[in-house]
């Protein structure tokens, strides 16, 4: 079973169950420090409901306090503490959601102040991507990312771990419990990274064994309609679903347009505040787009936040040394841009004119290596197999300058 509370991990138990077995009832809570505004807080909140609802928590209510920096012992001052606790016993809550990481102490401090489950925003991500992962290599990311988590909030909230070693020379005169603790962790930690080592060197040999076909990789924030994308350029059924890190293992698919051939891979889903180990746990499965001769970006053009979305997937593609790739903008969901935008009141040609000036704002911004398309509709979808063929045509050409790659 997955906790969501990270001093209930244990070492060695399945992680694949989420935060429970049934619906539980949460709160949020965040503090409005530094150059944050309320009005970003909440779309920070927002976008933490609806990670708490992926992770099957029902949200009722939310509680943000303005701080010079949040409190060094409780994440909030006193009194907005014992308002959470009024609302807990109101809504008869199970659980609180933080929407920062908290150090051990603190989650202890809080736990005892409130009587039921706190969590922050990063072990609800490793609580999600637990119940996610479905294959060898993501099961060993994700426990590698919670012992990473875990292990500088030993002292602030952990009790004592079932001991796995022992046997003489093991311990050392007079050790403490949680050092013993540590060792079991740190040991842990060094037999993940070397099954992952042992896991990218066969992935590896994998990716050799596909000769040279043109690699492409969908890249965007998480929720974006990539593996919808996905299954209609390659004709597959891959896993899709509005949830948040409804993939997160890499997905390869041979694709042929116009006869010619290349390699389309969806990899995981970026987001606001992923948590580094995450980030590092995932390199082998980022790999992919490193080694991707071509990018799609998918972005939802219908979320009012796209443009800091776009911003934090450059973000990380920097940090892969990813970001300089050829890359197609795709701004998906376009029927519901027009729902949420659109009135009975517009004409059609005033709601023309709008989107033809969004599609020029978008070409200027972005380049014109840019497509407006609904996945769930199928609209534009030629325009964009035109686009993506003309890129991977021209790949060919100056990575095969001698070869054909015609079927």
């Amino acid at each position: 079973m997955a906790f969501s509370n990270p001093s209930d991990w244990k070492l060695g138990e399945d992680l694949s169950s989420g935060i429970g077995d049934e619906d539980e009832r949460a709160l949020l809570a965040a503090v409005i420090y530094g150059d944050l505004t309320e009005t970003e807080v909440e779309e920070q909140l927002d976008e933490l409901e609806f990670l708490a609802l992926t992770a099957g928590a029902e949200t009722m209510g939310r509680v943000t306090q303005k701080r010079k920096n949040p409190h060094p012992k409780q994440y909030l001052g006193t009194g907005k503490i014992m308002e959470l606790k009024k609302l807990v016993e109101k809504h008869d809550a199970s659980m609180v959601i933080f929407d920062d990481d908290l150090t051990g102490s603190q989650i202890n401090n809080i736990e005892k102040e409130l009587k039921v489950k706190i969590i922050d925003r990063s072990s609800l991500i490793l609580d999600i991507f637990a119940r996610r992962a479905q294959t060898a290599q993501a099961k060993t990311q994700v426990e590698l990312a919670q012992l990473q988590y875990l292990l500088p909030r030993l002292r602030g909230m952990w009790t004592h771990l079932e001991r796995q070693r022992g046997g003489i020379g093991m311990r050392g005169p007079g050790e403490k419990e949680i050092e013993t603790d540590r060792r079991i962790i740190r040991t842990k930690i060094s037999q993940l990274q070397e099954k992952l080592e042992k896991i990218e060197l066969q992935n590896k040999t994998r990716r050799k064994q596909r000769g040279q076909l043109i690699r492409v990789s969908l890249v965007g924030y998480t929720n974006v309609g990539k593996s919808t994308i996905m299954n209609l350029l390659s004709k597959s059924e891959v896993f899709a679903e509005d949830k948040l890190f409804a993939t997160l293992d890499t997905t390869v698919r041979k694709v042929v347009l116009d006869r010619t051939p290349f390699l389309l891979s969806d990899t995981v889903g970026f987001i606001r505040k992923l948590p580094h180990h995450l980030v590092d746990s995932f390199k082998t499965t980022l790999d992919e787009v490193n080694e991707s001769d071509i990018l799609v970006h998918v972005v939802d053009i219908a979320h009012p936040q796209y443009e800091d979305h776009i911003e934090t997937v450059n973000k990380t593609l920097m940090e892969l040394g990813s970001l300089e790739k050829p890359t197609l903008m795709i701004f998906n969901k376009m029927d519901l841009f027009r729902e949420r935008n659109f009135d009975d009141l517009l004409d059609s040609e005033t709601k023309s004119e709008i989107e033809t000036g969004l599609r020029q704002s978008l070409e200027k911004k972005y380049g014109e290596n840019c497509v407006m398309i609904s996945a769930q509709t199928k609209e534009n979808i030629q325009k964009l197999r035109k686009i993506l063929l003309d890129m991977v045509t021209l790949q060919y050409r100056q990575k095969y300058p001698y070869q054909a790659k015609k079927w």
